[in-house]
Order: C-alpha cells, then structure tokens, then sequence
C-alpha cells in the first residue's frame, strides 16, 4: 500500500544522508517529491537515485538561509506537482567548535542555515498547505539542543537548534486551526556525510565508532533510523500528534549506563 500516493512533498537537505533517504521512501511510498539543497551535482545525483526516470522528482539547488529561496521553492512544487502536502524540513550544517572560537560569520552560518532556513521554509509551506486544506511540516532538531556534550563544543549549533524545537511548539499551535500539524525529530549520532565536511575519511574511520557506546542501545544511527520516524510523523497514523519534539537517538537522551 502507498501510504503517501497524490502526495506532494518537499525535503530540504535532500541530495544526501537522512533527507535523501526521507525523500528516496516518500517516492517508494507514491508521492510527489521535490529535493533541495546547495549543491546541484549532488542533487541531480541524488534525484537519479531516487527515481531514475525523475518523474516523480525535482530539484531546486539554492541557498535556503535565504527566504526568497523558500518562496522559489513553494513556486517549484505548485508549478510542477500543484502544491505541497508535506514538508520535512531538513537541511542543516554541523561542525563542532569551542564557544570561544567561535566568530560572528560562523554564528551567522549556524542560526541562518539551521533556524531563519526552517523558519521561512515553513512559513512558505505552510501558505502553500493552506490552499489544499492542510498538511503536515516535519523538523530536524538535535539532541544537543537539550544536552551538551563535552566531546563536541557545539554551542551555536545547539542554540539554533533549541530554536527549532520551541518553533516546532509555536507552529504546532498557530497551524492547528489551518489543519497543518508540526513535530520535529531529535537525533542524537547519525551516521552520514555531515560528518566528512570538518573530517577526512581517514578521520571518519576512526572517530565515528567511537560514538557507538553513547548511546544505550549500543550503537550510531543510520539514516533510516531518522526516516522510519519522519515517515510515521508525516503519516496519518500520526494524525492526533503536533507540537511534539521525538527523541530518535538510541536512548542518549534517557541517560548513560
């Protein structure tokens, strides 16, 4: 059964890792898919992958810090699938750096990629839902946005994060009139190419699994950790849930054996 046939749904981040895997499942699920993200090699790629015919698929390859961005976006999906159902709101930067490193453009890049990015793709979608009579807005969020950890200084990127799970709530509340439900997931170590962006493969290797006993349930998340989530989110059989944040982080945010 195709849970999300006549479905159109935009996935933000989707040229690799947890959103090319959300997207490649809504496709495989039936339903209309735009990807975006920075990089359009990536994308175009990524799009292949997905559906190799692209039929089904399109890409925008575009800065989404900015909010004419969104708008090009919500323009994409109406233009070429007559709307938008569902968006996972997913694109986001990660790079570990001590607070007092820290300076005024890496700042900017955390709080405009992770918080202003979510915030206008949302508002943006969010119109585009109220024309079909609803939809459904699922975030990214982060366990360090709720715990820190000494092994990664992440302060700026645990901020904008913190940021997206209290716009999750305020969302959930304001949209709940126009039938838009609102929930983010929170992961905690995911195993995707996020991390090949501040270190080398070698680097990777080694470090990764080091992160394995973290978590309680003993090892790192893969992507489709992440989806399963997003796609019962998404669902309707998440239809009576809104305004929740959903720790998908093998149980880091429980405590420590």
């Amino acid at each position: 059964m195709k849970k999300f046939l006549n479905k159109v749904a935009v996935v933000t981040g989707g040229s690799s890792g947890i959103g090319k895997e959300v997207a490649k499942r809504l496709a495989e699920a039936g339903a209309k898919v735009v990807i975006t993200s920075r990089d359009a090699g990536k994308l175009e790629q990524a799009a292949n992958d997905i559906d190799s015919n692209c039929e089904h698929v399109r890409l925008f390859a575009g800065d989404i810090a900015l909010p004419s961005t969104a708008h090009a976006i919500v323009d994409l999906a109406a233009r070429e699938f007559g709307g938008i159902d569902i968006l996972f709101n997913n694109a986001g930067v990660f790079r570990p750096k001590s607070f007092l490193e820290v300076d005024g453009t890496e700042y900017d890049w955390f709080l405009d990629t992770i918080l202003k990015g979510k915030f206008f793709m949302a508002q943006a979608a969010a119109k585009a839902m109220q024309k079909r009579g609803g939809g459904v807005i699922v975030q990214t969020g982060s366990f360090w946005a709720n715990q820190a950890v000494g092994a990664t200084p992440s302060a700026a990127y645990s901020a904008a994060n913190a940021g997206v799970h209290a716009l999750t709530r305020n969302l959930a509340i304001e949209l709940a009139p126009s039938k838009i439900r609102v929930n983010t997931v929170a992961p905690a170590v995911v195993e995707t190419p996020i991390f090949g962006t501040f270190m080398n493969p070698a680097q990777v290797k080694d470090v990764l699994p080091t992160f394995n006993a973290f978590h309680p349930l003993g090892r790192n998340g893969q992507p489709g950790d992440i989806a399963d989530a997003v796609l019962f989110l998404a669902s309707d059989e998440a239809s009576w849930i809104t305004g929740a944040v959903l720790p998908v982080d093998g149980g880091a945010s429980a405590g420590r054996q």
